[in-house]
């Protein structure tokens, strides 16, 4: 690739990027955003922090309509689940079911394929959505609501290119698998990127959100690992979820 052909190819990244992370209405086919997901992922973040901002917009709008701190971080937080089409919760629903469900690595992987949700993965939904919605509202109180969501939504993206990268493909198949693995450049730049967006966003209170983020990913690989070996696209989603708990709670602390 010639230095002529990087800006429009930075462009397609982004595109591909939201067309394979949100339910945005892209003349995008999924497919072609799997063949090229791995050397689209240093975007990731950017698809996130439009999400955030989308979501942030409307519940900032509904609060200037005179609703409650409470009933506009509902309304953020519902809006993000179906700019999503809610696979990340997804993903930690699945993850919490199959990780402490399962007495060994098949059985768990079993059950995280399973599209029944069981009690781990309801308890995990339940409390992930409203540790969200709590910092959300502190968010909404403190008038910060749309940069925090942005910054937010960037820095939660991050971390699935690096556990892509740095953890092999547990079950050899799916979403994952089929997107590929970044490479460590890649990956990096996706670091860099999302920490760029949420400076901008959240200026100089984004480094501890960025070390609170990067701690939940570890803990996330961690567990990934002595549990089934490896990631998968559920547990991507597990991670993204834990980062963006982390960076709202942060930021939420900060505001506060």
């Amino acid at each position: 690739m010639n230095e002529h052909d990087i800006a429009p190819a930075r462009v397609e990244d982004v595109v591909l990027a939201l067309g394979l992370l949100t339910r945005l209405p892209l003349r995008v086919g999924h497919e072609s955003a799997l063949a090229r997901g791995a050397r689209a992922a240093w975007a990731w973040p950017v698809a996130g922090a439009a999400v955030g901002l989308l979501a942030g917009l409307a519940g900032t709008l509904g609060a200037a309509f005179g609703l409650a701190a409470p009933f506009a971080a509902g309304i953020a937080l519902g809006v993000s689940v179906l700019l999503t089409g809610a696979m990340h919760e997804d993903g930690l629903a699945d993850s919490a079911d199959g990780l402490w469900g399962g007495p060994d690595r098949a059985r768990r992987l079993e059950i995280m394929k399973d599209s029944r949700t069981g009690a781990y993965g309801v308890i995990a939904l339940v409390l992930a959505l409203g540790l969200r919605w709590a910092a959300l509202t502190l968010l909404v109180e403190a008038g910060g609501l749309v940069l925090a969501m942005a910054a937010a939504g960037a820095l939660s993206r991050a971390p699935m290119a690096v556990l892509m990268h740095a953890l092999p493909n547990a079950r050899g198949s799916g979403l994952a698998e089929r997107v590929g693995r970044p490479p460590r450049e890649t990956a990096m730049l996706g670091i860099a990127v999302a920490l760029a967006i949420g400076l901008v966003a959240a200026g100089w209170a984004v480094v501890a959100a960025a070390l609170w983020a990067g701690l939940a990913t570890l803990l996330v690989a961690a567990v990934a690992r002595a549990r089934i070996g490896g990631q998968t696209g559920d547990i991507l989603g597990a991670a993204q979820q834990m980062a963006e708990i982390a960076v709202l709670a942060a930021l939420a602390s900060a505001a506060g």
